[in-house]
């Protein structure tokens, strides 16, 4: 009988990688502004665990970390890239009769917005030209995203229909048979749908990342929006809603644990960011927390501080990084404890 588990973002990690921005990304205009957002959340990592750091220029990237303190826990990978985003090109990991496997599922750019041919490629890509990986790579048989998922490490998965239903990611199969398929793949016993909330901005198609999170098998943080001016008042009061009706495997109701909407933050042609304090970042001994320089971040980390009482609270301004539409979350993948050589 096989066994699978895929682990909460609480299991002990192994490294977190990220993949850095260069000038031919659509960061470009604003490499200089991000690129300190990208450091900073690399050398935090750090201080507690091991980083990969996925780079098109090595040595560009050698030359911004030299100094740092904890350079040791940094290794530097050459790999072609499209973008940035590693929650949803890096590999998801599940444990299979306790050994690790480090599953590569497609990524097609978010349902075919953008062009995503170099990333898609990233995984098996530094396992073959860097050997990284000491577990199995497999290949996941579905378009999907490390940021449309959410597992509390017992057999319960939460996500959104909006993403994983997207015509543009597979079309071929249906509700029920994507559900069938998570449920194989990552040895679940429930998946938990929520049909409501968005982030305006997102290009993600709801990526649960951006909106609700497992702290613990028990408890869920979310965005929620009191201000009935705001346009995500209705959509995002009916998924707390759709978050109340949820039971835990005993049968309970979550501890459900509200978090501020920020003010909204806008690029320079007005058009609205997705700033969300949903998309932080766990790792051994730390919880990352983005902020956005506006007046709810204390208020956001002293809530998550509420929800992880054992791990430092570490906010990491991440302003810049919303200027893409992603956050930092989005932009990180962990991979548990017997995954990597470096």
């Amino acid at each position: 009988m096989i066994t699978r588990v895929l682990p909460a973002e609480w299991a002990p990690q192994s490294a977190v990688q990220l993949t850095f921005p260069h000038q031919h990304t659509d960061w470009a205009p604003v490499l200089n502004q991000v690129m300190p957002c990208f450091l900073e959340i690399a050398t935090t990592i750090a201080r507690f665990q091991k980083v990969v750091i996925v780079c098109h220029n090595p040595e560009e990237v050698r030359e911004l970390v030299a100094g740092e303190e904890h350079i040791g826990k940094i290794t530097l990978l050459q790999a072609p890239c499209n973008d940035t985003w590693a929650r949803d090109h890096g590999g998801i990991t599940i444990f299979e009769n306790g050994r690790p496997v480090v599953m590569d599922f497609v990524f097609n750019g978010w349902g075919l917005k953008f062009p995503a041919n170099l990333d898609n490629l990233i995984t098996r890509y530094i396992h073959e030209q860097h050997g990284v990986f000491k577990a199995e790579i497999r290949h996941g048989g579905l378009v999907l995203e490390g940021g449309g998922i959410e597992s509390d490490g017992c057999g319960t998965l939460l996500t959104t229909a909006e993403c994983l239903l997207s015509p543009n990611r597979n079309p071929h199969l249906s509700k029920p048979e994507i559900e069938a398929k998570l449920k194989e793949i990552f040895g679940l016993d429930r998946v938990l749908w929520l049909h409501h909330g968005y982030l305006a901005g997102d290009d993600t198609d709801s990526h649960i990342d951006t909106l609700a999170r497992f702290c613990d098998p028990e408890t869920i943080a979310y965005v929620q929006c009191t201000n009935t001016e705001d346009e995500h008042y209705e959509a995002l009061g009916k998924m707390e809603e759709e978050l109340k009706s949820f039971r835990t495997a005993a049968g309970n109701p979550y501890r459900l644990v509200p978090l501020p909407m920020p003010e909204a933050c806008y690029d320079d042609e007005g058009s609205r960011l997705p700033a969300t304090y949903a998309n932080f970042l766990i790792i051994n001994g730390a919880v990352l927390v983005p902020t956005y320089k506006v007046r709810q971040d204390q208020e956001a980390l002293a809530i998550l501080g509420s929800c992880f009482p054992e791990r430092e609270i570490i906010g990491i301004d991440c302003s810049s990084l919303i200027l893409q539409h992603g956050s930092l979350h989005c932009v990180t993948m962990q991979y548990p404890e017997g995954v990597l050589l470096v």
